[in-house]
């Protein structure tokens, strides 16, 4: 029987009410055949096919309700990274979730908000103004997964030992905790190669505008004479900038090449195989400057009889752009200097400064506008002096102060200063405190009483000339009362470096305290506006004494929460009490490490999330190699025998137990996080999560592992 074309829409009506009628409870039906967003299960058809939802007869087949859909219990959310490290406002943070779909939240608000962060559909985290920890959500249905995400608000790391106090405190780092830092949570990420070995510090900052972007930027500098600026978080290491401070660019002439080790000093090989920038740089935050010192000769003809008469020695003040590598404020400066004195024998009463014969090793300053470098030997090898050397920080060109700790005496003075690789400390009126080391001291009748040998002394300001160089005068300075057999024992009192402690408001004693240790181990608690110069007979006129790390300290202790952590030669890593109500320390070791480290010690830092849970990071550096004391066997030999260079070790311990150790980087199985070979005096960056550590090869990064 044919059908006219009325019935047949008729049919089709019917039909389209009949399906929409079936549809499950919250959804439409459209029977608008052009629009993309319809949800209509079926169309007519044109070409002769029985149309969906009908019988072969074209009449309306029977149909079933359809089940509402329902989350699968079954499924399992995860989130990925498991953990995350980012700064406050600029770096954000992209977590996936193992179920497409899923919705986000953070501390348990969908899509988060100002106070703990943002996080987009796609899972993209945007954290706050301010620090803290979150939790990042991922749900589909009934399940959930999540992540851990730490924010700081750290601005940066621009000088040695984090501060000018050098206590080498980062009191604003939240992802590194006791639960995180374990071997399962915390490990090596990534390492950036460099060209050189790295004696200094790496310096952080966030936020830098670099490559196109806002970055977390590391620098390192190298024995190469060269700088690095590279991303602090990018896996693999992005490189923004390498520069080389010897080409023509940075102030360097043709054939010049850092300085090889057995052309200066007396051939023990201290830095080996050659001498660029050792001292740590010094950053400038508004400026974003980065300001650090090369050494380089030219035309040398020595054999390696530790002499190069014939070469011509520099030390240059670079001032680079942190964005670029470029110099800026007139820099480099070829660094020269003299004060009125007789110590290195040379006629018309001026004592210059001589290049071949100092070595900087110390870190770098900046207080006040103005740049400060200081100088001890290399090797001891005479006539040295210590030598602080000032300059205007917007134009390097312009000397402004000079001291100079023994500029009398016979055959040199000595009286370097150099803190085991530390820098001098600046108080909050910004007066320098520097430590020499072995020296004519003959601050006592007879005239001229203006050699500081073995001494700590507190350096001010001023406009005019001085009996020890010009604009800087001292304000302070203690001496031990066994100098004179310090000197003879080579007992450097300035083998370390002096850390100032927060101002005190007991009123039990001074206000104003500092401490300092060196190679005899004594550790001396002195007020600094009262430093006691020098009793012939004892150290009773200072606020304390009391014996320290077993064998001496090269180096610089940490300060964090009233402990001091110092971590002598052939000692395990000690800690210290300082009680706030009497002012003193408790002498007895409150713990020690299970460690014991080999020479040259060192040099710990400590980070927390606020006055808890601290931990406590020191490098095992001692098999650096050539002269390296610590292998059994004789290693001032060239080539450097295998055995007596290793990797550096880096370990982390509980601040308030140093007998809790909770990770090391020779913990994990097949070596995963084994850092390169160790040099001296360097200690570690921590940062965003993060802890660097210099090497002689690369910077090798570790931090939280994502999953």
């Amino acid at each position: 029987m044919k059908t006219s074309g009325r019935i047949a829409r008729l049919y089709l009506t019917c039909m389209v009410v009949t399906a929409a009628s079936a549809l499950p409870t919250g959804t439409s039906s459209s029977s608008n055949q052009h629009s993309e967003t319809s949800t209509s299960a079926w169309t007519a058809s044109t070409t002769g096919r029985t149309p969906a939802g009908t019988n072969a007869m074209g009449s309306p087949a029977p149909t079933t309700p359809a089940e509402p859909r329902e989350a699968n219990p079954s499924v399992t959310v995860t989130v990925s990274p498991k953990r995350a490290a980012v700064t406050v406002t600029t770096q954000t943070q992209q977590f996936t979730s193992s179920v497409t779909g899923a919705t986000w939240g953070v501390d348990g608000i969908a899509g988060g908000n100002r106070t703990v962060g943002t996080i987009s559909p796609s899972g993209l985290y945007t954290p706050p103004a301010t620090a803290g920890t979150h939790s990042v959500t991922a749900t589909s249905g009934t399940s959930s997964g999540s992540a851990t995400i730490a924010v700081t608000d750290l601005k940066a790391v621009l000088t040695y030992h984090n501060d000018w106090a050098r206590d080498g405190i980062n009191a604003r780092e939240f992802a590194l905790t006791p639960t995180s830092v374990t071997t399962a949570t915390f490990g090596k990420l990534f390492s950036c190669a460099v060209d050189g070995a790295v004696y200094a510090q790496p310096l952080w900052m966030r936020g830098l505008s670099i490559g196109g972007g806002i970055h977390n930027v590391i620098f390192v500098a190298t024995q190469h004479d060269s700088a690095y600026a590279f991303d602090a978080d990018a896996k693999p290491c992005l490189t923004y900038w390498h520069v080389n401070l010897l080409d023509t660019l940075h102030g360097g002439t043709s054939m010049e090449k850092p300085v090889t080790w057995n052309d200066v000093g007396n051939c023990f090989g201290d830095i080996y195989p050659e001498v660029g920038v050792t001292g740590t740089p010094v950053i400038d935050f508004n400026t974003k400057t980065i300001y650090l010192v090369s050494a380089s000769e030219k035309n040398p003809t020595s054999s390696g009889n530790c002499s190069a008469s014939s070469a011509t020695f520099y030390h240059r003040l670079h001032a680079l752009d942190l964005a670029t590598g470029s110099e800026k404020f007139n820099a480099p400066i070829t660094i020269a200097a003299a004060v009125p004195g007789t110590g290195d024998g040379s006629s018309g009463g001026m004592v210059s400064f001589n290049s071949q014969l100092h070595h900087q090793r110390s870190g770098l300053v900046e207080v006040g506008g103005k740049i400060f470098v200081v100088f001890a030997a290399h090797e001891d090898a005479t006539p040295y002096h210590g030598w602080v050397i000032g300059y205007k920080a917007s134009n390097v060109q312009q000397q402004i102060a000079v001291f100079n700790t023994t500029p009398n005496g016979v055959n040199g003075a000595d009286g370097g200063i150099w803190g085991g690789g530390g820098a001098p400390a600046v108080d909050g009126v910004g007066d320098i405190y520097i430590t020499t080391g072995n020296g004519v001291f003959d601050e006592a009748p007879p005239p001229p009483n203006n050699d500081y040998g073995d001494s700590i002394l507190r350096l001010h300001s001023i406009m005019g000339s001085t009996l020890n160089g010009v604009n800087l005068s001292i304000a302070g300075w203690f001496t031990p009362y066994d100098e004179s057999r310090l000197a003879q024992i080579d007992g450097d009192l300035g083998s370390g470096a002096a850390v100032l402690l927060p101002n005190q408001s007991s009123g039990a004693g001074p206000a104003h305290l500092l401490v300092q240790t060196g190679k005899e181990g004594v550790v001396y608690l002195i007020d600094r506006d009262h430093m006691g110069q020098f009793n012939p007979t004892n150290n009773d006129q200072i606020v304390q004494s009391f014996p320290g790390p077993i064998n001496g300290l090269w180096g610089t202790p940490a300060l964090w929460r009233n402990n001091l952590y110092t971590g002598g030669e052939g000692d395990s890593l000690r800690q210290f009490r300082f009680n706030p109500a009497t002012e003193l320390f408790n002498p007895p070791v409150a713990s020690l490490s299970a460690q014991v480290f080999g020479y040259p010690g060192t040099t710990p830092s400590v980070s927390s999330p606020g006055g808890a849970q601290g931990i406590v990071w020191a490098i095992d550096s001692s098999l650096y190699g050539y002269a390296s004391p610590n292998a059994g066997i004789n290693c001032s030999v060239v080539p450097v025998p295998s055995a007596c260079t290793g990797p550096a070790i880096l370990h982390a311990y509980n601040a308030t137990n140093l007998a809790l150790e909770y990770w090391n980087s020779g913990m994990a199985a097949n070596n995963r996080d084994r850092a390169g070979n160790g040099v001296k005096f360097v200690p570690p960056t921590v940062a965003n999560g993060k802890v660097y550590v210099g090497t002689r090869t690369r910077v090798d990064v570790y931090g939280l592992l994502p999953n």
